[in-house]
């Protein structure tokens, strides 16, 4: 008898196995167990009275009522045309090579059908669907024979399954007798059927499964067990089976995580930090009393809770999320004036050049005489600033990196530049993270394992709109979370409206006329576009591939990657108002790609009020901050994420006066494309957005380095919809782990960690 630590190719052969695992990565049987049917095929009956989905996959058992070959009309040949019934329905079928079935599909055969819906006024139908021909069903045979095998008559995926069965051209036809057929994720090499064999016949050798789970916890949650489980999600009787299985292999997948959560939690609780508490008549105390206004209440909460973490001596792990505009980069400075008053140095990452740039002008100014150590005139209790980019002159950056190596800087900003192997800090205790999702799992890790005599730094991420990953990490109690909802006194909500270029014309004239109205009031504003237009292979780095390819499937029902809709450059954008709408006004240009210097002085210039309207990529996403400006107006906005439409606007409005935003899309009203567009201007919720982003791109990998959505640890679970199920898992996983924090008393439960989860991705735990 087998188990699920054996290896596939004992039981399957090498050959089969090697394709298993070259497709799927399976090894062992569990491997195999553990890739669960996507959804099955059903008897034609349980159709039920209701009709189905527009490009809902669909199996019925029916028999051809009739088959008859005619010319189509709309290009030369012809046509099988058949009408199928089954139980209470008729349901149209063409084959489009009537020469290839017409053997086969003929009047009186009974069948099984398998293809996607298809309307044509109000009447459903099947295109070239996969079929087998089914035996007449007859009495058993005497003796409880086995029925004799048939040879299979049939096409595409059903015919496969069927001769998957021996291998050959014969089969037990009693595999179609199921009241439900398992369906598996398949590649072209390893196909649905394929899979099901091997299911079948590793299920035929297995012992009896140990079940890792205690009987209190089953109980507790009405769990069927896992060797019942892993049985019943292959082979069904019913749905309600599906059900109970999903049940408990959905709780497996949730606490196999959140064990992984726990024995990481366990591994930085058990870490030495530097201690840095809070100290009186200090930096921080000096820097609060010079406060020209008053902080939220919000923001003095959030700041114990920091405060108390750093004060520890294991590593902080937090997330300060809060709404564009609430004031986290205010409660950050304060954090990293209590770890200076420890005489720890900080650090803080920034994604682009232009934010670092931004940052260390703004943490100075806000400081004054208090960030001037060193230099005439400066505090007592001053500290130094010292800013690190890639784009530095050679002179600049030793400067930099001398500073940070002898301590000199209390506070280092840059961006990537700071991961450097050549980058060495004095004594690091302090690393802010400002849009973490910019950051790969192991360019963060770089940064933490800088820390002096082995210690690990305190970490601090800031976002404004969690992207789902984030969100999922944080509901899988991967971080600590603060939170800052409300906006600073006096800031106004911003307002957002979509603009559908193609049906209103006249409606994009009116958006530039409103920024020239705002210039004549004395203020100013961005235009935002999704590329830069000089030809370079990034000119597309601002498109949201992600969310196209998602929201395109649920329109079209197709899958694969889309062209991407025509869009307007920010060079063609800048040419074309600087000589038609705005001509007059002071227009600045900003992207990615234009020299240091030119962005700096771009920044500047648009800072100080020189420039009126700033025509710019998404190099403004984050951080910038210009209180003057009150208008900004997002080209093509349906080539940008949720979470991005969300950071831009949060630019405007940041001073005394109303924020506008405007979103110009050629996006047709009614698509889903339009709906999130719609979403987005319908809320400044960051948090409601961040829900809405998470529903279209789905979890993502929340075990490994991939971001976006397209990638999924999770096979049953999800972050959306099974949030009591999480909560659940994750009391019994720090039970668990509170006692045994490498589960080496628990063997089966480290196992099921494994089989799971991809053990591979899980490494990276270590390191986000």
């Amino acid at each position: 008898m087998a188990t699920l630590a054996d290896r596939l190719d004992h039981l399957l052969g090498r050959k089969t196995a090697d394709k298993l695992s070259e497709a799927f990565g399976m090894t062992t049987v569990e491997d195999l167990l553990r890739h669960y049917p996507h959804r099955y095929a059903t008897q034609g009956a349980e159709l039920g009275d209701t009709q189905p989905v527009e490009g809902e996959h669909v199996t019925i058992i029916a028999r051809v009522e009739k088959a008859d070959e005619v010319r189509m009309k709309s290009r030369p040949g012809t046509r099988l045309a058949v009408v199928l019934v089954s139980d209470r329905h008729k349901i149209d079928v063409t084959f489009f090579n009537p020469h290839k079935v017409k053997y086969n599909i003929k009047p009186g055969v009974r069948g099984m059908f398998s293809g996607t819906v298809k309307y044509f006024r109000d009447k459903w139908s099947l295109a070239h669907p996969s079929y087998v021909i089914l035996p007449e069903p007859r009495e058993p045979e005497v003796g409880g024979a086995a029925p004799a095998s048939v040879r299979v008559r049939g096409a595409g995926a059903l015919a496969g399954l069927a001769r998957s069965a021996q291998g050959g051209d014969g089969i037990d036809m009693s595999i179609f007798d199921r009241a439900l057929i398992p369906m598996y994720p398949a590649t072209r090499d390893v196909e649905s059927w394929t899979v099901m064999r091997c299911v079948r016949q590793v299920l035929d050798q297995l012992d009896s499964v140990d079940d890792p789970l205690p009987d209190g916890v089953r109980g507790e949650h009405s769990l069927i067990g896992l060797d019942e489980a892993l049985r019943t999600i292959h082979l069904p009787d019913s749905k309600d089976d599906v059900t109970r299985a999903r049940e408990r292999l959905r709780f497996d997948e949730a606490a196999a995580v959140q064990l992984v959560m726990a024995r990481r939690r366990h591994d930085v609780e058990v870490r030495s930090a530097p201690k840095c508490p809070r100290r009186p008549d200090a930096l921080a105390d000096e820097f609060d009393r010079r406060l020209p206004f008053e902080l939220t209440e919000g923001q003095l909460s959030v700041a114990e809770e920091i405060s108390a973490d750093l004060s520890q001596d294991h590593p902080m792990n937090r997330l300060l999320q809060g709404e564009v505009g609430s004031g986290k980069t205010i409660v950050a400075l304060r954090a990293m004036l209590q770890v200076i008053d420890s005489g720890h140095q900080c650090v803080l990452l920034a994604p682009t050049e232009v934010l670092a740039a931004q940052h260390a002008r703004s943490l100075t100014a806000m400081l004054g005489d208090l960030a001037a150590a060193g230099e005439l005139g400066a505090h007592a209790l001053a500290t130094r600033i010292t800013l690190l980019t890639g784009s530095m002159k050679t002179a600049q950056k030793r400067q930099a990196l001398n500073e940070a190596i002898t301590g000199d800087a209390g506070i280092v900003i840059g961006t990537h530049a700071l991961i450097e192997d050549n980058v060495d800090f004095f004594d690091l205790g302090l690393v802010v993270i400002d849009e973490q999702h910019r950051f790969g799992v192991e360019q963060r890790d770089k940064l933490r394992s800088r820390g002096r005599d082995g210690a690990a730094p305190h970490v601090l991420v800031m976002t404004a709109t969690p992207i789902p990953r984030t969100i999922a990490m944080t509901v899988l109690g991967d971080l600590e979370v603060s939170t800052l909802r409300e906006l600073p006194r006096g800031r106004s909500p911003i307002v957002s409206r979509v603009v559908p270029a193609k049906v209103h014309p006249t409606w994009v004239d009116r958006a530039w006329e409103r920024i020239r109205e705002e210039v004549a009031e004395g203020r100013q504003a961005y235009v935002v576009c999704s590329r830069i237009g000089d030809g370079d292979a990034d000119d597309d780095a601002a498109f949201d591939p992600a969310a196209f390819e998602l929201l395109d499937e649920t329109a079209t029902g197709k899958k694969g990657k889309q062209k991407p809709p025509d869009t307007k450059s920010v060079l063609q954008q800048f040419d074309e108002l600087t000589s038609g709408p705005l001509a007059g006004l002071s227009v600045g240009l900003l992207h990615g790609r234009l020299p240091g210097d030119e962005k700096d002085t771009a920044m500047r210039d648009f800072g100080s009020g020189a420039i009126d309207v700033l025509v710019c990529t998404t190099v403004v996403e984050v951080g910038v901050d210009v209180p003057n400006a009150t208008v900004m107006v997002i080209v093509d906005a349906d080539r940008f994420g949720v979470s991005q439409l969300h950071q831009l606007r949060g630019r405007v409005g940041r001073g005394g006066h109303q924020g506008l935003c405007l979103l110009i899309t050629d996006t047709k009203p009614g698509s889903p494309t339009m709906a999130r567009l719609e979403a987005v201007a319908g809320t400044t919720d960051g948090f409601e957005l961040a829900q809405l982003d998470l529903q279209l791109r789905r979890e993502g990998d929340v075990l490994g380095v991939a971001q976006s959505g397209t990638v999924s640890t999770l096979r049953l679970l999800s972050l959306v919809d099974d949030v009591e199920v999480i909560a659940a898992a994750q009391r019994f996983a720090r039970e668990i782990t509170d006692e045994d924090p490498e589960l080496k008393h628990h063997p089966g439960l480290a196992s099921m960690v494994d089989a799971a989860l991809d053990t591979s991705k899980t490494e990276f735990l270590e390191k986000s």
